[in-house]
């Protein structure tokens, strides 16, 4: 790999992860709207936001040649669900102060992705892997038993993006070609509701908040395609190191600018998954070196 386009490729992965890291200072703004609400506009406008931007590049005819061939398509809608639920749990628990949980779900997405290609791909696991997934069940239980009960927005989360990851990974689409059919499978869902809100809901109601419910649109979109850069240009193991910026950041934002409450038995669970992570991380490290 040519050290310009890796250079190219980390500041593009950078970008995406630290802009996904601080995504809830934007979706704060819109506490006042339901999440809902937001879900909605957010997928109709970043419909719009990436058909143009694909209409322009002349990139539209991959998803136009997906949607016409029913399996893809049902793969595609399928994907369609579980992202919309990934994002009206993540935007619900942003706006309701629960910020470190959202950081906690995103923890553990890898290592839920690692107990999915065991499940569905069946996989097998090397003794490190083993041990991070037992860690990251540690840390789900340590936090269970904090809350009084399941951390059901950090496993939602997980589950629905690992879910997700595993089905976009089989389907023959890029990420944004792939975003563009997922939305629009979407879109037409979002349309009724905020039709059956009469008026789009709080669309309308200030300029601050139209402007912030448009720019959903982008805010979904660009990370999404610096991503899509990144992943081009570098390899699994250096992507699989950057994603932990994002809910590395959304931690920070949570304890430190929200002042959302850290304790012990929290801090030993987030301890647990941290240590899980390294693990996993060191054992993809190995591999590549071998």
């Amino acid at each position: 790999m040519k050290p310009n386009t890796e250079r190219d490729g980390i500041a593009a992965a950078l970008a995406a992860y630290t802009l996904w890291g601080l995504v809830p200072v934007f979706f704060k703004q819109l506490a006042t709207v339901p999440a809902l609400e937001i879900i909605a506009h957010r997928v109709l406008w970043s419909l719009l936001l990436l058909a143009g931007l694909l209409a322009v590049r002349g990139r539209l005819g991959a998803a136009w040649t997906a949607a016409r061939n029913p399996r893809i398509l049902a793969r595609v809608a399928l994907a369609a669900t579980l992202l919309t639920i990934n994002w009206l749990v993540f935007v619900w628990a942003v706006n309701v102060n629960r910020v470190l949980e959202t950081s906690l779900g995103y923890f553990i997405t890898p290592l839920i992705s690692v107990v999915l290609a065991v499940v569905v791909l069946h996989e097998r696991l090397r003794p490190r892997q083993w041990a991070a997934v037992l860690l990251a069940l540690i840390g789900v239980a340590l936090e269970g038993w904090r809350s009084g009960g399941l951390p059901w927005v950090s496993l939602v989360l997980a589950g629905s993006f690992g879910l997700y990851g595993l089905l976009r990974k089989q389907l023959p689409l890029d990420a944004a070609n792939g975003l563009l059919l997922e939305t629009a499978c979407a879109a037409p869902v979002a349309a009724l509701y905020l039709l059956w809100l009469g008026s789009a809901g709080q669309f309308g109601t200030t300029m601050t908040i139209d402007a912030l419910l448009i720019a959903s649109g982008a805010v979904t979109a660009i990370p999404l395609l610096l991503f899509a850069v990144g992943a081009r240009r570098l390899p699994l193991v250096t992507l699989g190191f950057l994603q932990y910026i994002a809910p590395s950041l959304t931690f920070l934002l949570a304890i430190f600018y929200y002042d959302e409450p850290m304790n012990l038995p929290r801090l030993l669970a987030f301890a647990a998954i941290w240590a899980g992570l390294a693990l996993y991380s060191t054992d993809l490290l190995l591999q590549r070196r071998r």
